[in-house]
């Protein structure tokens, strides 16, 4: 089925769909990660060129250390919102973890350069945190 079909199947539109997306953020804003991550896992499923779900789900699983199920999601944010800077970050984080050092270490560089100095520090944290080494 696709997602139409699901949308049209339980009579749904976006005042439902924005109604799942607040649950599901209310659990991940209470630490209840397993559950918040059902909620995206169907949202992705209702709206699946939604970024802001894609971001959310690939975080979930980043935050539960399941960097692979991480990483695809975070590629699919990537794809609808390539210039998203907690995505980029989270990339490299989830690149990292999986011990894909030189496209992490790329990723990461770049973004220790951003005008933005909180993002620059956390990507230079990234970078000691999994290189031993300075931005």
């Amino acid at each position: 089925m696709t997602n139409q079909e699901w949308m049209e199947l339980l009579g749904w539109g976006k005042e439902e769909l924005d109604d799942l997306r607040f649950v599901g953020y209310s659990y991940l804003k209470q630490g209840q990660y397993d559950i918040a991550i059902a909620f995206f896992e169907a949202l992705v499923i209702l709206a699946p060129q939604n970024a802001y779900d894609l971001q959310t789900l690939g975080a979930l699983y980043l935050q539960k250390g399941n960097n692979l199920a991480a990483l695809n999601f975070i590629e699919r944010a990537l794809k609808v919102d390539p210039t998203h800077i907690s995505t980029l970050l989270n990339r490299a984080k989830a690149l990292f973890s999986l011990g894909y050092r030189r496209q992490a270490l790329m990723q990461a560089q770049e973004l220790a350069k951003h005008a933005d100095v909180r993002v620059a520090s956390q990507a230079s944290a990234l970078i000691l945190a999994y290189s031993g080494s300075a931005a």
